[in-house]
């Protein structure tokens, strides 16, 4: 077939009126007025930090390259960092409880819109589990509980009955999204393999590592058995915080002999793959996964260390970065609570949890718990009393979305699973995270610290563009 040259084709469809979307001549393609347009357009997600505004789309604007006295935010695709898994919350016993409260049409639609793919929803892409009980499940247990003074070193009545509603629900959310990715852990072992029997602190025995090691390869083929695949586990949450109910003490020396002479080689013996990520705990204490990752033979095991910002700064990631680059990084919680604010709890979580787990390597964010209801139940005695969840189901049989709903969602709407996170530059006000995704389009995540409004410029490929973004407030740009 004969092709008419470009000049022939622009001129027939100047008479005819046909607006052309692609043209070839001897195999090469030259954009249309229009193409090239929407090739320099920007979408634009906004969050108001007075809550008036709430991840909501704005016009779309511009490369301009409008000279100005702006300070520019230079996003460079040549620099690569890391592959991003995720971003989501941790779903808890709890959450599953007062989300199965819904009527059956409510719950999927709240499924879907946290876990789905279309524009409605925020796409969640990575999920946390307690392994047994947490803080937030309405009661504490194990997956081997036995009356005072038994035993079961065979693991004999081990089951996973007690999170049946739990396993039911990761079902319906892997059949909205097959790609989610999931880390698990721990609170507690059971009780009858620690030192003082009480599902609040202790250590584990030594004389049931090799047990406990089993008891995770259990899980992980229980669940697997249930069609759940669970990417990753660390051995303890919060190591060092023993007062939770549930909660263990385990120490760097503790964590270091259970994976090296017991949790890995169970794994490699059991043919599991499931990545083993050690600490998940605060930031305060990056010599903690150091320690566990200089011994060679502990390290082989370890794919990386997993984080919190209770205490401590965000660039103790880079810290653990520095010393083990090969390693990966985890950011696994946060909370927002029942005294925080909108304003203060979005722009402390974007600049730190999002923007800054990302700009310190980390490859996944999650906030903490996805639900509860509105007494910041359910927990266990003891158990966290003010942590809110992204969602708040109410006795009426609705729900609200809260301020860790728009937090993770800036992120998770926009920055797909394998996309890769690239340089971007930072002023005294505006921190940034950018992104290339999977299928090419560049992600900005902005967040002003500042009361008042900030002017700049995004800077990309030689083009820029003049934005002003609230005070207080976080934006998505995507182009």
């Amino acid at each position: 077939m004969m092709i008419k040259s470009n000049k022939s084709l622009l001129k027939s469809a100047a008479l005819s009126g046909v607006a052309l979307f692609s043209l070839f001549s001897c195999g090469n393609r030259v954009l249309t007025e229009t193409e090239n347009s929407e090739a320099k357009k920007i979408e634009f997600w906004l969050t108001k930090g007075d809550g008036s505004v709430k991840l909501q789309q704005q016009n779309a604007f511009h490369f301009d390259n409008v000279s100005n006295s702006f300070p520019n935010i230079e996003i460079d695709e040549s620099q690569k960092f890391q592959t991003v898994d995720g971003f989501g919350y941790t779903l808890t016993g709890g959450s599953v409880q007062v989300i199965n409260t819904l009527a059956t049409d409510k719950r999927k639609a709240l499924l879907n819109e946290i876990f789905g793919n279309d524009g409605n929803s925020i796409s969640v892409s990575y999920l946390r589990l307690s392994v047994g009980a947490s803080d937030l499940d309405g009661e504490v247990f194990s997956y081997n509980d036995l009356p005072p003074g038994q035993t079961d070193l065979n693991l004999e009545k081990f089951s996973l009955a007690r999170d049946k509603n739990l396993i039911s629900m990761l079902k319906e959310i892997l059949a909205i999204n097959p790609k989610i990715k999931i880390i698990a852990a721990p609170w507690s072992p059971p009780v009858w393999m620690k030192d003082n029997g009480s599902s609040i602190g202790g250590s584990l025995k030594p004389e049931f590592y090799g047990v406990y090691a089993k008891y995770f390869v259990k899980y992980i083929q229980g669940m697997k058995k249930e069609g759940i695949t669970i990417d990753a586990i660390t051995p303890q949450n919060e190591p060092l915080y023993p007062g939770n109910n549930p909660s263990l003490l385990m120490t760097s020396e503790m964590q270091k002999d259970f994976i090296k002479n017991h949790l890995g080689p169970e794994f490699k013996k059991s043919g599991v793959s499931t990545k083993i990520v050690v600490y998940d705990h605060n930031c305060n204490k990056p010599e903690y996964a150091i320690n566990i990752l200089d011994d060679p033979e502990a390290n082989k095991y370890i794919d990386g260390s997993a984080f919190h910002l209770y205490e401590g700064d965000i660039s103790a990631l880079s810290t653990v970065h520095n010393a083990h680059p090969n390693k990966n990084l985890y950011f696994t919680e946060q909370w927002t609570g029942a005294k925080g604010n909108f304003k203060d709890d979005l722009n402390w979580h974007t600049k730190n949890v999002i923007i800054g787990s990302m700009r310190n390597w980390s490859k996944i964010a999650l906030e903490w718990n996805l639900a509860n209801d509105t007494a910041f139940q359910p927990h266990t005695p003891g158990g966290c009393t003010e942590c809110k969840g992204a969602i708040t189901i109410n006795s009426s049989g609705d729900f609200t979305r809260n301020v860790a709903y728009y937090i993770i969602g800036h992120a998770s709407k926009f920055v797909p699973q394998n996309s890769v996170r690239i340089a971007s530059t930072q002023t005294e006000n505006i921190a940034t995270a950018a992104f290339t995704t999977p299928s090419g389009k560049t992600v900005l995540i902005v967040q002003n610290d500042s009361e008042s409004a900030e002017n700049f410029n995004i800077k990309f490929k030689g083009n820029s563009a003049s934005v002003s973004l609230p005070g207080k407030s976080a934006a998505t740009y995507i182009f």
